[in-house]
């Protein structure tokens, strides 16, 4: 069995990730590289109706309301469903996976959850975990777009007044999402992972910069 090439983009709401994700698959396909995208959560599988639940607000109003630990399972259980059903084969035949969030995202979001001074236990355990003990492969690279909070806020209200969407219980807590940042700050400096500055001067860096930024770090790993 030959393990392929899984990087990983991540970055928490409004840090632009979903543009720069479309942006460098169009770029690798332009190329001609070889590539399989997912795209975490597949809220269109079965295997996410936990996830959909917890968003929606079934289980509790605020994200604080079901534990790092809980959540963090139902998120993954979506990855296992996905790797044995979509990706899997592909990437254990040595393909090239790109992935829009990953086991990187509850380091963030769930991760903000967690008593000051325990986060390093929480991904000691999300690590084993998933890696460990559910068999799932650890990324490559993980590219971390870092924006501020008030830049978040500020490109999420746009996409929601843009798509007409409402904000689930994660993006309508801004507390919230400021702990998701020190927990990804912490998590990216821990890992290693590549940490991509959007803001500049207190405004967002062009796509087109970011984008260049991306590119070079993946093309780095791949070619």
């Amino acid at each position: 069995m030959m393990q392929g090439k899984l990087i990983v983009m991540e970055g928490i709401d409004g840090s632009g990730k979903s543009t720069q994700y479309k942006k460098l698959c169009e770029r690798l396909t332009a190329e001609g590289t070889a590539y399989k995208k997912i795209v975490f959560p597949r809220y269109s599988e079965e295997s996410s109706a936990l996830i959909r639940a917890y968003l929606g607000g079934q289980f509790g109003d605020r994200p604080g309301d079901v534990n790092a630990y809980a959540a963090s399972t139902f998120y993954a259980v979506d990855r296992f469903a996905s790797f044995k059903t979509d990706w899997g084969a592909y990437y254990n035949a040595g393909g090239l996976v790109l992935a829009d969030r990953y086991t990187t995202s509850n380091a963030c979001h769930q991760g903000s959850k967690v008593a000051e001074g325990e986060h390093q236990q929480f991904l000691d355990w999300l690590y084993n975990f998933e890696f460990c003990l559910m068999e799932l492969p650890k990324p490559d690279l993980v590219l971390y777009l870092d924006i501020d909070i008030e830049t978040s806020r500020r490109q999420m209200e746009r996409r929601q007044e843009q798509t007409n969407t409402q904000a689930d219980i994660h993006e309508k807590d801004f507390r919230y999402l400021a702990e998701c940042l020190a927990a990804g700050h912490y998590a990216a400096d821990h890992y290693g992972w590549k940490r991509i500055c959007c803001v500049e001067n207190g405004a967002m860096r062009s796509v087109e910069a970011i984008h260049e930024e991306i590119y070079a770090a993946v093309s780095a790993v791949v070619k």
